[in-house]
């Protein structure tokens, strides 16, 4: 099905396009959403109405956003997890992990579907783009470490914890096994 683009839809095209894209992508969510109108003789009219107001809409969005990408771009985001000794994280650093990280740090509220990211799974650093419009994409550089201290402190104390278990059930185990044992020969003599 042929669409226009009312607005910029990311990995499709800028408004004003006229593009071929599946029937269901078009009817169950450009076409509701507002961002496509299916391409007739009547819409094509109307495309450089719809160019011209989407360029002017995007020089003031990229206006707005471009402190905000500024800031972005020298942001450095510090992640401490559990990892295995291959370098490989026991869960991952979401988009929204990351999302919150810059939210806090920059006092925003921008959505973790902005993100170009996946999962993180591995320490080391990482470079993330923030989508904040369809001509503004910052990086972020994310590093992820492992928390070892953590690690550390909590392994002997386990250790030593299961070892002084088992000596506790062994000296238990012992007195209890004796007494039964005397009470048990006690009846035998006297009879």
């Amino acid at each position: 099905m042929r669409v226009l683009l009312l607005k910029d839809v990311y990995n499709l095209g800028r408004a004003g396009d006229v593009k071929r894209v599946a029937d269901g992508y078009a009817r169950n969510f450009l076409i509701p959403q507002k961002m496509a109108v299916i391409a007739s003789a009547g819409a094509l009219k109307q495309i450089e109405k719809i160019q011209a107001a989407a360029a002017k809409q995007r020089e003031l969005l990229n206006e707005e956003m471009g402190g905000l990408a500024e800031q972005i771009k020298g942001l450095e985001l510090t992640f401490k997890a559990k990892m295995g000794e291959t370098g490989k994280l026991y869960g991952s650093i979401t988009q929204q992990m990351i999302m919150d990280a810059v939210n806090e740090k920059l006092n925003t509220n921008l959505d973790r579907h902005l993100l170009e990211s996946q999962p993180l799974r591995e320490a080391g650093e990482h470079k993330v783009r923030i989508r904040l419009t369809f001509d503004l994409i910052p990086e972020v550089k994310v590093i992820v470490e492992s928390d070892e201290e953590k690690k550390e402190d909590k392994a002997p104390g386990r250790k030593g914890a299961r070892k002084q278990e088992s000596k506790a059930e062994e000296s238990v185990a012992e007195p209890v096994a004796e007494p039964d044992a005397a009470d048990t020969e006690e009846p035998a003599e006297e009879a």
